[in-house]
């Protein structure tokens, strides 16, 4: 869909006004959310917006400005914003720089077979509700809400070194949020199945096993119990080695805090960080995962090993931190809408997979615990220390080789250099998971990401109370 707008008129606008480079960020995006609340539709909305975001170089200065007033006296206004707020800088800014990359040219539309905007609102509905009567037909559900999302996200970037990158991403998902109540003992159970697709990923998908199998499992977990803190051998699953990742080694690869002095990873580039086993990814078109083939720069999302066989071998750039650094971009400058300025973030983190089979390396562990990522409730990690404290969704007690008892969610501690030191076994089995229903937070900004991995077994791990 083009733009009904003239982008190379802001580019020769902010040229005309002096500045030394200029950027547009375009961007029209679509979100439609339905949401069955214990047997009531209790949302039904669809959110359209759409404008530009500018940012101009004046002598070594930055200023950005937005708008959704996309006349030409708007767009002409929102340039002059950006310019005098870089003039202002230069009385209390530093300089900075953007490292010189070639030039991209592209125009690229995520697949998918099936527009979700083109299927009728009460099939989706429909849908809705036969999930909410297949779950609460579990006995032991107390309440059950089911939500839909579908995103369209269109954006087009252009800049004065001649870059014009057109890029749609279509994505479309459905949760269960499962509430069970067995003899006064409660759990809560949170899941998605979401994909980079169109109505089609709704129809491949049995849904109301999805919705069945989960509600089962929170039942199961309430009567479960907790597992005695401790050391333990455990074997990670794919969804919780990606949690896991992300969060606490993920965050600490971005250079903006590399750069800030807030990562425990600065100045180790070339060191051993983690068995010889760990390679680390962050890649912006691995399958399952979000599709990011370009960033909000317009620089390709190359695939980016942030380790590989142990060794730190490279930060998440944008195009001013490789400057900083003296470091190749990697294409990880991202917003979350036309209206925020540029941060380092990831897009796809995940280990690379190995040659285990899941089962032979439980079986070989013997004795332990198996740590399931599904209902993970998050947690707090700190980047300048790596330190990382997470709860996992239930999991299994292992003994002689097998899984042979449920227990609740366990409480993962640790610091994530030493974990990545202590893994001694890697699967093949890699799965990359994304969500429409949510994503990363960092400085106010929210954006699609991925992450997984394949099973992983770590020795000597510490648990926490649950």
């Amino acid at each position: 869909m083009e733009p009904m707008i003239d982008l190379d008129y802001i580019v020769k606008t902010g040229l005309e006004l002096g500045v030394d480079f200029i950027d547009v960020r375009y961007q029209d995006y679509y979100y439609e959310s339905l949401v069955v609340d214990n047997g009531v539709l209790r949302e039904a909305t669809a959110t359209y917006s759409s404008g530009i975001g500018v940012r101009v170089l004046v002598k070594g200065l930055m200023g950005y400005a937005s708008t959704n007033d996309l006349s030409r006296r708007g767009m002409r206004e929102v340039v002059e914003s950006a310019i005098k707020l870089a003039r202002v800088l230069g009385h209390h800014g530093m300089e900075q720089g953007l490292l010189e990359r070639p030039v991209y040219r592209d125009r690229i539309v995520s697949h998918y077979g099936l527009n979700p905007e083109n299927v009728d609102l009460s099939e989706k509905v429909e849908l809705l509700f036969d999930m909410y009567k297949a779950g609460r037909g579990v006995q032991g559900i107390s309440s059950l809400i089911i939500p839909y999302g579908y995103e369209r996200d269109h954006r087009i970037y252009v800049s004065s070194r001649g870059d014009y990158i057109d890029f749609t991403r279509r994505m479309i998902g459905v949760g269960v949020r499962a509430v069970a109540s067995v003899e006064g003992r409660y759990e809560m159970l949170w899941t998605s199945e979401s994909g980079v697709a169109g109505w089609e990923f709704i129809k491949s998908f049995n849904w109301l096993n999805y919705v069945a199998e989960n509600s089962k499992l929170a039942v199961d977990a309430a009567r479960a119990e907790h597992v005695k803190p401790g050391r333990y051998d455990i074997v990670l699953d794919n969804e919780i080695v990606g949690l896991m990742l992300h969060e606490a080694f993920g965050h600490a690869s971005e250079a903006d805090i590399v750069e800030a002095g807030g990562s425990v990873l600065g100045g180790r580039i070339g060191e051993t960080v983690a068995s010889p086993l760990v390679s680390i990814i962050d890649d912006g078109r691995v399958e399952g995962g979000v599709y990011v083939p370009y960033d909000d720069e317009g620089t390709p999302k190359l695939k980016t090993y942030t380790v590989k066989n142990g060794v730190l071998s490279s930060f998440l750039h944008s195009l001013a931190t490789a400057r900083g650094l003296g470091a190749s971009p990697t294409g990880n400058a991202r917003v979350m809408s036309f209206r925020n300025t540029l941060l380092v973030r990831q897009t796809n983190t995940y280990m690379e997979p190995r040659d285990w089979e899941p089962e032979e390396m439980i079986r070989d562990m013997g004795r332990g615990l198996y740590i399931r990522g599904k209902g993970a409730m998050g947690g707090e990690v700190n980047p300048l220390t790596g330190a990382f404290t997470f709860t996992s969704g239930p999991s299994y007690i292992v003994e002689n080789g097998e899984p042979i008892k449920l227990v609740k969610g366990v409480m993962l501690s640790g610091i994530i250099l030493e974990t990545l030191k202590n893994v001694d076994a890697v699967g093949k089995d890699l799965v990359v998971k994304t969500s429409v229903f949510g994503g990363c937070g960092k400085s106010g900004q929210m954006v699609r990401v991925g992450d997984g991995g394949p099973h992983v077994r770590v020795r000597g791990f510490t648990i926490g109370g649950g």
